[in-house]
């Protein structure tokens, strides 16, 4: 028995093609390439900053992105409540996604399914009952054809947040198969939810044991999920929405800087060798502002010189390690002295130190926003 996971690339404006990501996580087999198109990032970096990590596997696939058009960028509070609490959000979640499919037919990335935006959803599958688990079902048509590839029935939908980017297939797919539930936390609006969930909360499908950790910070309910990789004598995977991206994290909409470093220090208690699983392709772009503020950090320049190609040839840059992330991302290394340093504000008033830290990772959202890739 053996858990699937596979990743559906989705993309939209300025997307290349779709494809579906797949990683056998089992016992015997969980170290053989020939039996994995996705393994772990074997990251042997230790928790001190200056650390280099290992080389990256030449074995591992994954993919660059072209900037697209981000529906929340500058646009202001008064358009962020129209998007998120209303239906004409929905309406322009939808205008989105019949363009995306009518100017990229064949989808983002190399597979099959074609799909909006530069989002990822993710299948996890328990190979032996032949059941279904859908991370973020931005695109529902594109997540049915894999359903259909697989052969299996999608029993459960785990929304990370609210935005219809995320849980624009909710109504379509929860419809669509009578048995299938949707997760989410209730303090996020999801839209069709039936299973409310909590921080640690549980959610079980065969022997998927799949946990909800509450992150807020992007949104007031968001939630990244934690499949345990135990049972397949494999890593843990991390499904991470828009807390986490390789190289960067998300924006805060509905929260604090403290709020976000408590939700970003949440992941960070969670093992080196843990696959995450991020809801966008931003690897390019989320690097390149990581070398505009840590220009010497020479894990960043390698995992830069690797995704590039990898984006030449439109391979997907999922998954990273946690391991490899507290080498290069910036936004889990506010407590390293050399960003300290050349951004923090000091220690407060009080010698705080995770106040410090909190305005620290508030001046890098606020740069990173302003920041445009070359």
């Amino acid at each position: 028995m053996a858990a699937v996971v596979a990743a559906t690339a989705l993309k939209g404006r300025g997307a290349r093609n779709a494809r579906v990501l797949r990683g056998i996580l089992s016992g015997a087999t969980a170290n053989k390439a020939s039996q994995n198109r996705t393994r772990a990032l074997q990251s042997h970096s230790s928790p001190e900053c200056k650390e280099e990590p290992e080389p990256l596997s030449p074995e591992l696939e994954y993919i660059p992105r072209k900037r697209g058009k981000n529906p929340m960028k500058a646009v202001g509070l008064a358009w962020y409540s129209l998007y998120t609490r209303t239906w004409l959000g929905y309406l322009f979640y939808r205008q989105q996604l019949r363009r995306a499919r009518n100017r990229y037919p064949k989808g983002h990335s190399r597979t099959q399914p074609r799909l909006f935006n530069d989002n990822y959803s993710y299948l996890i599958i328990d190979t032996q009952a032949r059941l279904a688990v859908v991370v973020d079902p931005s695109d529902p048509q594109a997540v049915q054809a894999s359903i259909e590839k697989e052969g299996v029935d999608l029993v459960a939908i785990l929304c990370t947040h609210k935005h219809w980017d995320h849980s624009g297939g909710n109504r379509d797919l929860s419809r669509r198969h009578q048995d299938c539930r949707v997760y989410g936390s209730p303090q996020d609006g999801i839209p069709y939810l039936t299973h409310p969930l909590c921080h640690q909360d549980v959610v079980s499908v065969g022997r998927l044991q799949i946990r909800a950790l509450a992150t807020p910070g992007h949104t007031q309910g968001h939630l990244v999920y934690l499949l345990d990789g135990e049972p397949y004598k494999g890593p843990s995977c991390l499904f991470s929405g828009d807390l986490l991206f390789l190289s960067g994290c998300g924006r805060t909409f509905e929260g604090t800087a403290e709020t976000m470093l408590s939700s970003l220090d949440t992941v960070l208690g969670l093992g080196d060798d843990t696959l995450l699983w991020p809801g966008h392709e931003y690897a390019e772009e989320n690097l390149g502002f990581a070398g505009v503020v840590e220009p010497e950090n020479l894990a960043r320049e390698r995992k830069m010189q690797w995704v590039q190609r990898q984006r030449m040839e439109r391979k997907s840059t999922c998954p990273s390690t946690l391991g490899e992330e507290r080498s290069y991302n910036p936004f889990l290394r506010t407590h390293c002295l050399v960003l300290q340093e050349a951004l923090g504000p000091g220690p407060g008033p009080t010698g705080d130190d995770s106040y410090s830290r909190a305005e620290l990772l508030e001046k890098l959202r606020r740069l990173k926003d302003l920041h445009k890739s070359k």
